[in-house]
């Protein structure tokens, strides 16, 4: 049984005011949940920095470590495979040497809360997983460009660690041994 702990879940929703498109109100109000109540699930450092807004690399970063984070959030479940970016410059990132790890979010728009998070360590994101989306169609504003998904359920169980399951928060002792063990599998070692 997992060990639970006391951790706000709710969106402090003033920081959607403002802001009329529904994207980027879920935008700010989980990134500003995870810039004010989560950890580093790597190195424990009781808070993440935000980036400023549209860095091409990650969206936080731990102060200590020095670890990135790139969030994904999506209202609902999570499905089999969560949209990110230009499907190129996604392969290049997690093909470098400073390739982000992922915080990947569902959350729910009508309790404006996180229900569950998910940490996926840098390591476990390889070109093997993502999958690249068809180009966009001559009549789209970006005609061409090409997207991806990446393939969530194609990710190992032990590189999906839990933070937050279905709006009960985990141990930030427990988080931090699941990332030790997920180290201790990397075939890179």
């Amino acid at each position: 049984m997992k060990a639970v702990i006391n951790m706000n879940l709710h969106f402090n929703a003033s920081l959607a005011e403002g802001y009329h498109g529904k994207t980027q109100i879920a935008r700010v109000l989980t990134e500003g949940w995870t810039a004010t109540h989560l950890f580093c699930p790597v190195c424990g450092h009781p808070k993440l920095e935000q980036f400023p807004n549209n860095q091409a690399t990650a969206d936080f970063y731990c102060p200590t470590c020095g670890e990135q984070f790139e969030q994904k959030s999506k209202d609902g479940p999570l499905g089999h495979k969560i949209p990110d970016g230009a499907y190129e410059t996604f392969i290049q990132r997690i093909s470098s040497n400073s390739n982000p790890n992922f915080l990947i979010m569902r959350y729910s728009s009508e309790s404006l809360s996180v229900r569950s998070l998910y940490f996926i360590p840098k390591y476990f994101l390889v070109p093997e997983i993502v999958e690249k989306r068809k180009p966009l169609s001559s009549n789209a504003r970006r005609a061409g460009w090409v997207g991806c998904n990446i393939l969530y359920d194609q990710i190992p169980h032990h590189g999906r660690i839990t933070i937050v399951e279905n709006g009960i928060p985990i141990a930030k002792s427990e988080v931090l041994q699941q990332v030790q063990q997920a180290q201790s599998l990397r075939m890179d070692n």
